[in-house]
């Protein structure tokens, strides 16, 4: 065996390695998110920000800088698309950037983020942001002690939108929702003028029992292609995630509204559309390494937070929101549910499922106004971020924009500043991905169609190949390979273009409003 190989070998030994490490502080998370006592938390931080220092200090060890070093040009004589060359890389990259952080900023930061998920709770219970302010303010001096060390050109908030989508800028991001802007809030203000939205949504609001809305979901999950038998598991909790641990062990959560059958079934099918795209990353990148302390994929995972939130709206909207869904799946949801479909139609249903107007929460806002969330959210946290805005003034801030955006006021901060848990982890740089997922999943589909002339016509009987196999070849199979915009343009030739969701959007609510 020759020196390169040797280095090589060692190389991937010390990678999966960690790659082990991050994902044992994963099994942690769920099981803190899903079953653990209250009384748990500060043992349970103090045991993931153990595993995080070790995992740390291994990552910017020296032997692993030397290897690096070593196997530059190794690296550069490989296909610039193989596994090696793409995990050399992409490793290089985060190498780079640990070996910036200090391990007792990365050691304080756990701690502090399991410290706020505990006020966070009590916050949401009690319905008052000020119990979960000073928390935290802790995090977000944190940050801004992390965007010094990583560095940023105009705002903190560059520095974690890199690492998120590290080919991706704020500007980037501003221009994409300078065109939402302009389009959706004249679109939805026509959609709200055009009739009763209570009226369209009846069919889904009633009794709906908790077990059975969960095991629909589930039906839903799996008919879109998502391995719940061998490879999947299913937990409820406060906010729905998903989360792998390899591409046959992942994990989704939802939850349940006794009242409302659209919460649960399409936080089922959003979250099992991220796990698609986990259970369908090739299971030789398995071992290449996750940066679990900033929840940014690697090799062996989703590229980044935009492209993972591309597949999860893509079932959730461009699917399950469909005609063509709705044929096939509403005998099963009468079996479930006998008696509250009764004489609906298919037609009934995708009015249903497609109501669209302004309201609080955004895992239940509807695609027309699901973009104002987000924008909310991203202008919150550069304004925090920059000295603009003090954390405990977040709240009213947080009305104000609701009122003007969305002509709504939350009647108390669970219902609003108070609603999303990625706050409790890593504020700043993370909301922007939910828009970047409807916008790329548009495009990806309309590529696809292009390609593909069959796409959607096993859709009324059930069958998704087609669409789940466009997207595994051209998004699943590459893992993290490819930095976002790269693996959009190899997918569909463009970047970020408003432009197909834009149309879609406006091709769909024009025609379900008769506008």
């Amino acid at each position: 065996m020759n020196r390169t190989v040797e280095k090589m070998n060692r190389f991937e030994e010390l990678i999966a390695e960690i790659d082990d490490l991050h994902c044992t502080i994963s099994v942690l998370n769920w099981d803190m998110q899903t079953q653990m006592p209250k009384g748990g938390a500060e043992a349970r931080g103090d045991q993931m920000s153990t595993l995080r220092r070790i995992a740390h200090e291994k990552l910017t060890s020296p032997e692993i800088g030397d290897l690096l070093s070593n196997l530059e040009e190794h690296e550069q004589a490989l296909p610039y698309e193989g596994d090696e060359a793409s995990m050399l890389r992409v490793v290089r990259r985060l190498y780079s950037r640990a070996t910036s952080m200090p391990g007792d900023l990365v050691f304080r930061m756990s701690q502090s983020a399991a410290r706020a998920n505990t006020k966070w709770l009590q916050a949401r219970e009690a319905r008052d942001f000020s119990v979960f302010a000073p928390a935290l303010e802790e995090l977000v001096q944190l940050r801004r002690e992390q965007a010094a060390v990583l560095g940023y050109e105009d705002n903190p908030m560059d520095a974690f939108v890199s690492m998120k989508e590290s080919d991706i800028s704020v500007d980037d991001l501003e221009t994409m929702f300078d065109d939402l802007r302009a389009v959706l809030p004249p679109l939805v203000a026509r959609v709200a003028e055009a009739d009763d939205p209570d009226e369209r949504s009846r069919l889904m609001r009633g009794d709906f029992d908790t077990q059975k809305q969960i095991d629909l979901g589930m039906a839903a999950a799996r008919s879109i292609g998502f391995d719940l038998e061998d490879r999947g598991r299913h937990a409820l909790s406060v906010h729905p995630f998903s989360i792998t641990f390899s591409p046959d062990d992942v994990r989704i959560t939802t939850r349940v509204h006794p009242e409302y059958l659209g919460s649960c079934l399409f936080a089922c099918i959003h979250e099992a559309g991220h796990g698609l795209y986990m259970q369908g990353v090739p299971t030789r990148l398995r071992h290449t390494l996750m940066d679990s302390s900033t929840s940014r994929p690697e090799l062996g995972r989703p590229v980044s937070f935009g492209v993972h939130e591309s597949q999860s709206r893509l079932w959730e909207n461009t699917v399950g929101r469909s005609l063509a869904f709705w044929e096939y799946f509403l005998p099963i949801a009468r079996a479930f549910f006998p008696g509250q479909f009764d004489g609906a139609t298919p037609e009934d249903l995708y009015k249903a499922v497609n109501v669209a107007r302004p309201s609080l929460i955004r895992v239940e806002a509807d695609e027309l106004t699901y973009s104002l969330h987000v924008m909310l959210r991203f202008e919150l946290e550069k304004e925090v971020l920059d000295g603009q805005l003090e954390v405990r003034h977040m709240a009213e801030a947080w009305n104000d924009k609701m009122e003007r955006y969305l002509g709504v006021t939350p009647p108390h901060d669970t219902l609003g500043v108070l609603q999303d848990m990625h706050w409790t982890r890593d504020f700043g740089g993370g909301f922007q991905g939910y828009a970047l997922g409807d916008v790329f999943s548009a495009s990806l589909v309309a590529k696809a169609e292009s390609e593909e002339s069959s796409l959607g016509d096993g859709w009324a009987d059930g069958d998704f190949s087609v669409l789940r196999g466009w997207m595994q070849r051209n998004v699943y199979d590459h893992g993290a390979k490819f930095e976002p915009l790269e693996l959009m343009r190899r997918a569909t030739g463009e970047g970020i273009n408003t432009g197909p969701y834009l149309k879609y959007l406006t091709t769909k609510f024009e025609d379900l409003y008769d506008l």
